[in-house]
């Protein structure tokens, strides 16, 4: 059996609340009930009133006051035509509407593969009522490793696929994560791309998936040391938003990144029932 010392068991339960208490959230991942398309000739959509359209560059909704639509923002009613723009990639928490205060749903505007859609966001979606929080594996020291991080001399865009097969994606590749892992005699070499003040993001696949786990998780470490070692703590793998909802365009793990071993650690699939 595997124990963790009391302080790094007790950082990691801090994790996992902290996980489940943004997951729960209002109009988080957990409340998405559609993907939807924009057509370039204005047209009703499913779950929200109005009429949507797009030229290719920017987004429009017509509506009228009695639709009850409101812009997130302001708060201001949708009496009219509005537009909006983004980039690729890019979302916009646009108009809300319904429920006692006016703003139970919140149309998401996205730019996904150069094409517009929205996603309705329900607070009243039973994913997101029903949620008790994350299944996870027990705590496991063994899984918490050293890893070296090799960067490559420029970032590589990497083509992948996504949760959603109508929306392709791009894996921007900043260099790889090599580690060992326990009973395993070679090295594991994971792509990573760079977050945030210098964070590392991997996703990946592993034997878990698809009978205790999702078809694929994520792992964030730390920024790298200046001599490139990190931790990289598997404990604290987590679902993409697409584990719990058929409406996100998660990424998949580049080609690449597939474990030949059981990482019983992190957040098991949220479908599944012990």
């Amino acid at each position: 059996m595997n124990t963790a010392p009391d302080a790094q068991l007790e950082r990691w339960q801090r994790f996992r609340a902290n996980r489940n208490r943004a997951l729960a959230a209002p109009h988080g991942w957990l409340t998405l009930t559609s993907f939807q398309w924009l057509e370039t000739r204005p047209a009703g959509v499913e779950l929200v009133p109005g009429l949507w359209s797009t030229d290719g560059t920017t987004a429009a909704l017509t509506a009228s006051a009695e639709d009850g639509l409101t812009l997130v923002d302001t708060g201001e009613p949708v009496d009219g035509t509005v537009t909006a723009a983004l980039l690729d990639e890019e979302s916009l928490m646009w108009v809300q509407f319904g429920g006692a205060g006016g703003s139970q749903v919140v149309v998401e505007l996205a730019m996904r593969a150069g094409k517009y859609a929205i996603r309705t966001r329900d607070a009243g979606s039973p994913v997101f009522m029903e949620f008790g929080g994350v299944p996870a594996f027990d705590y496991r020291p063994d899984l918490v490793v050293e890893a070296s991080f090799r960067p490559y001399p420029e970032p590589v865009d990497v083509p992948i696929s996504t949760a959603n097969p109508l929306v392709d994606g791009v894996h921007r590749s900043v260099g790889e994560l090599v580690f060992r892992l326990p009973g395993k005699d070679h090295e594991f070499h994971l792509q990573a791309e760079e977050e945030k003040l210098g964070a590392l993001t991997v996703t990946f696949h592993d034997e878990t998936n698809g009978d205790s786990t999702d078809d694929w998780r994520k792992v964030s470490t730390a920024r790298p040391r200046p001599d490139g070692s990190v931790v990289l703590d598997f404990n604290r793998a987590i679902n993409y938003p697409s584990a719990f909802t058929p409406y996100g365009t998660c990424p998949m793990p580049v080609k690449n990144n597939s474990l030949d071993y059981r990482i019983e650690a992190g957040e098991k699939d949220p479908m599944l029932t012990d």
